[in-house]
């Protein structure tokens, strides 16, 4: 045998151990999960009473209380020192007033011009207004902002862009939205900023915003105002008028007015809570270390009397946690307990942009350094009808098992060969997948901090994905049984492997 194959053989002896035979209590206790198990669970998470579980509602409310009633019947400790609960704040912004004055002459709100609802309350006065164009700024490609000085000044841009410029960047990310916009000109130290707008105004705003994470910032966008092409002739005088025109025809220069300008804006805001909710099965040897399940157990809450029921989505993975849970917690009473401590976490707020794994990556209770892997289940009850190719009936979407370490797919593969007898489809393992599916689940949040993860995903539901119709009856349970017990066979290994998982693969974020 030569030296190379014989580095090789001991670098994969702890892999071929596993292949050769079958863990007979980790076998055991799969078989505790069950489809009954399953129906109990899910017909409550995902009943009429929960409403839909919107992050925040009294339904959700209600789950967390199901999920923390079933950690403690379980036998699992609070996760979060003495309690099963991490809570997080949200805020909502309503407005009360906004004004904007050129000149002496006060415009009418809706009119003329419209607030930003994400706007601080402030007044502002300036003498003078540095129109900028498109406002467009992107590296490399072009800079509107070029040779002007806008530090702590209004600013002037027009909606839109010119025909000839392009970029890659696409959705919140692209150069050429209002949020690309308008974070340009924070980054270039605007102070204020007004977009113009063609058939202005096209709807009338929102006087509340809707509930958010993040109402304390490290840095404040300039207060930003839409306006009316009325309102540009006020400041601009001739060179206002036709504006639209003239920045099509390229015959408007940027350009410093003087003009008196007062833009107010006044809100209240409202305070409230939702939660994570967290158990844990203490390790034994190497309890310091991590591994975590999770899922989201929130959904889309209630359009009037209509509920949105959220039981594939992302039910169907809060109740994979729970059985997981209970798996784990009778293990540790037969004394065959995991060497690692396993952390199950619920989170909320996925649907509304990922809040509660946000905010917990971001607050962490358990090292993340110390925090070997994230199992993330959302949607593992249904089948993908554009799925035309192998066994529809007996796979599953693994997703991000070959980021980050090197070890995720060989456990996963071996797992799933010794056990489930799966179908893994990499489908959406692709960060350049036109899906995303790698940034849009909670799993994300621990990968951007170097915590390695796998997602188990069963696919987009085209009839019933994010409608009323996603409901208890139509999950295959069964088959979310295998999927189940294939994410328990993984956290298996991992809970008693000898090592934590290398970190040893750079995670490549696409550009949008």
């Amino acid at each position: 045998m030569s030296k190379r194959i014989l580095v090789y053989f001991l670098l994969m002896l702890p892999f071929i151990s596993m292949a050769q035979k079958k863990d007979k209590h980790a076998k055991n206790i799969a078989a505790t999960i069950t489809v009954d198990d399953m129906k109990k669970h899910l017909y409550i998470i995902a009943g009429p009473e929960m409403e839909g579980r919107n992050t925040p509602s009294e339904g959700l409310n209600k789950a967390a209380d199901y999920i923390e009633s079933q950690f403690k019947a379980m036998g699992l400790a609070p996760g979060n020192n003495g309690s099963y609960r991490q809570y997080y704040n949200l805020y909502k912004d309503s407005m009360i007033g906004s004004t904007m004055n050129i000149n002496g002459v006060t415009m009418e709100l809706n009119k003329d011009f419209q607030p930003q609802a994400s706007n601080y309350a402030a007044e502002m006065r300036f003498s003078e207004a540095v129109f900028a164009g498109y406002g467009i700024s992107e590296p490399g490609n072009r800079d509107d902002y070029k040779d002007l000085d806008v530090a702590g000044k209004l600013v002037i841009i027009a909606d839109g862009s010119p025909s000839d410029f392009k970029s890659e960047l696409r959705g919140f990310a692209s150069p050429t939205s209002s949020f690309g916009k308008i974070n340009a000109a924070m980054n270039k130290g605007a102070a204020g900023l007004l977009i113009i707008y063609n058939n202005f105004p096209r709807s009338e705003m929102r006087v509340n915003n809707n509930w958010g994470l993040n109402s304390f910032r490290p840095t404040q966008m300039p207060l930003t105002f839409n306006i009316s092409e009325n309102v540009i002739a006020k400041i601009m005088g001739e060179d206002g008028k036709n504006i639209f025109s003239k920045l099509k025809e390229g015959t408007l220069a940027s350009k410093t007015y003087s003009v008196e300008i007062e833009i107010g804006f006044a809100k209240q805001t409202q305070t409230t809570t939702a939660s994570n909710v967290i158990g844990i099965v203490e390790g034994t040897d190497l309890k310091d270390e991590y591994v975590f399940i999770t899922s989201h157990y929130d959904h889309l809450g209630k359009r009037g009397d209509v509920i949105y029921y959220g039981a594939d989505d992302d039910g169907s993975g809060t109740t994979g946690v729970l059985e997981m849970a209970e798996a784990f917690a009778k293990a540790k009473e037969m004394g065959k307990g995991p060497r690692r401590t396993m952390v199950f976490m619920t989170v909320s707020g996925e649907e509304k942009g990922l809040w509660g794994s946000a905010y917990y990556a971001n607050h962490p209770i358990y090292p993340l350094d110390k925090t070997t892997v994230d199992l993330n289940i959302d949607m593992i009850g249904r089948t993908d009808s554009s799925r035309h190719y192998g066994d529809t009936l007996n796979y599953i979407y693994v997703v991000g098992d070959d980021k980050i370490s090197s070890d995720l797919k060989v456990i996963s593969e071996q797992a799933n060969k010794l056990y489930a007898k799966l179908e893994l489809d990499y489908k959406f393992n692709d960060p350049n997948d036109r899906n995303r599916i790698y940034f849009r689940s909670d799993h994300y949040n621990f990968a951007a901090k170097g915590v390695p993860i796998i997602f188990y995903y069963d696919g987009m539901l085209k009839a019933d994905y994010h409608k009323p119709t996603d409901t208890p009856d139509k999950i295959n349970y069964p088959l979310m049984v295998k999927r189940t017990q294939l994410v328990f066979y993984t956290a298996w290994e991992m809970a008693n492997r000898n090592e934590m998982l290398k970190r040893d693969m750079k995670l490549e974020i696409p550009k949008r």
